[in-house]
């Protein structure tokens, strides 16, 4: 190995052997996420607003343990586990922000705009939650174009490294994110 760190083979190999049921894999796997696993987690709260209490290391530990509470994973590279893993950043947030809504009960729903509804804040749990069953009504429209939302708002992605996880060109994830977020906005702002 480089300085540079793991290669994403050397990753993928040990995805691949932890789904095979190999346990020392993951032992092997886990040093080498850690740091993108917690450029995720800050890409998360990158836009927070003052007064949040999830910190990106606990939201690293809560998703990570997740997904090696599964009996045999299924990821197939590198990218996939990284998808999975923003995911499940953003349910975790989503859960979060559900438990602080309940003890708000009787706040009025209002408009947000996308922008805001990104930038995770345990005084307005509303907002996320109004981005998170946009982003579900998206997915159930054009699966493709919710991930790309997810991982450039939820995972801090950059437009390239969006491109190499799904696989597509950069023109196409440029395209179909300016498409999504237009839909998000109307679908967020009532329609109008």
């Amino acid at each position: 190995m480089t300085g540079q760190g793991p290669g994403p083979e050397s990753v993928t190999r040990l995805l691949v052997d932890w789904s095979r049921g190999d346990r020392e894999a993951l032992d092997a796997l886990t040093p080498l996420v850690y740091r993108e696993l917690h450029r995720l987690a800050q890409g998360h709260l990158r836009r927070e607003r003052p007064g949040h209490t999830l910190q990106p290391t606990a939201l690293i530990h809560e998703a990570y343990l997740r997904m090696v509470d599964q009996e045999l994973p299924e990821f197939n590279s590198r990218a996939h586990f990284f998808g999975v893993a923003t995911q499940y950043m953003r349910q975790i947030l989503v859960d979060h922000a559900r438990g602080r809504q309940a003890k708000k009960r009787g706040s009025g729903q209002r408009a947000v705009p996308l922008e805001e509804a990104a930038a995770y804040s345990d005084e307005h749990p509303e907002e996320l939650l109004a981005l998170d069953a946009a982003l579900e009504a998206l997915a159930r429209l054009d699966e493709r174009k919710a991930r790309i939302v997810e991982l450039r708002h939820f995972g801090g992605l950059t437009p390239p490294e969006t491109a190499e996880l799904l696989g597509i060109s950069l023109s196409t994830v440029g395209r179909e994110l300016r498409s999504a977020e237009a839909w998000l906005k109307r679908e967020m702002s009532g329609g109008a």
